[in-house]
């Protein structure tokens, strides 16, 4: 398994138990998403995973390391694309790449390299001199995309990639997470849109209130609740914690 949870928690300081005994593996290829309302725990448990945040208690494992022993070497395996179009606005496109690469210590040659093959794939070779602030939201995203990929990672982290996108640019962020992912790349995501989970996850674990309430293919989820769409599903998994 390329992440692997046992009995996982996670309580923080003020008391709040953000986590509370999750279990649950992610197999080598695959497309796992989160769902559920905010303050579910799905920030907290990816931050676990991308070593950012220590387990209280529980077993954790990603790529078959411990991230309180081995978190450079797992940082170092994992593209992370934040739920912010975190990119500086002072840079062009192409120095905003050239600059994340410094961080994984890419060797110049293929740093340009790289980035033109990045920016092919996203699309926006054309936009390679202009700056972040030139460029749309949609295209921004992109970029951000091509960051979270540049060190060619073993697990790709997106949390929430296609928040305030036009269909359009949605569109295009799911084929190139589909090619990614064609390409062996496993890949794990959050979102609270119900058709980018059903269109992109091979496996589904509904969130709420810091443990996994149901875990399943899109058609099984479906199956399971007598639902046309996940939304149905969501609605009825998650009424209670809707409700309060």
């Amino acid at each position: 398994m390329v992440v692997s949870a046992k009995n996982l928690n996670k309580r923080y300081s003020s008391g709040t138990e953000a986590i509370r005994g999750i279990s649950f593996d992610i197999k080598k290829g695959e497309i796992y998403g989160f769902l559920g309302p905010n303050g579910a725990g799905k920030s907290t448990l990816i931050k676990m995973i991308s070593c950012y945040f220590p387990a209280t208690s529980g077993d954790l494992t990603v790529l078959g390391l411990n991230p309180n022993r081995k978190a450079s070497t797992i940082k170092r395996c994992l593209g992370i694309m934040p739920q912010d179009n975190n990119l500086d606005p002072d840079l062009t496109v192409f120095e905003n790449l050239y600059l994340y690469a410094n961080y994984f210590n890419i060797p110049r040659k293929k740093r340009l390299e790289r980035i033109d093959e990045l920016l092919t794939l996203v699309g926006l070779e054309h936009k390679r001199n202009a700056r972040v602030t030139q460029i749309s939201g949609g295209q921004q995203r992109r970029v951000v995309l091509a960051r979270s990929i540049i060190n060619d990672p073993k697990i790709l982290i997106l949390d929430e990639p296609s928040a305030g996108l036009d269909p359009h640019s949605r569109q295009v962020v799911w084929s190139i997470i589909r090619d990614l992912n064609a390409k062996g790349r496993t890949v794990i995501l959050t979102t609270h849109y119900m058709k980018e989970a059903e269109e992109l996850c091979h496996r589904i674990a509904f969130v709420d209130a810091g443990k996994i309430v149901a875990l399943d293919t899109p058609e099984g989820h479906l199956a399971a609740n007598n639902a046309t769409d996940l939304e149905d599903v969501y609605l009825k998994t998650m009424g209670s914690s809707l409700e309060e």
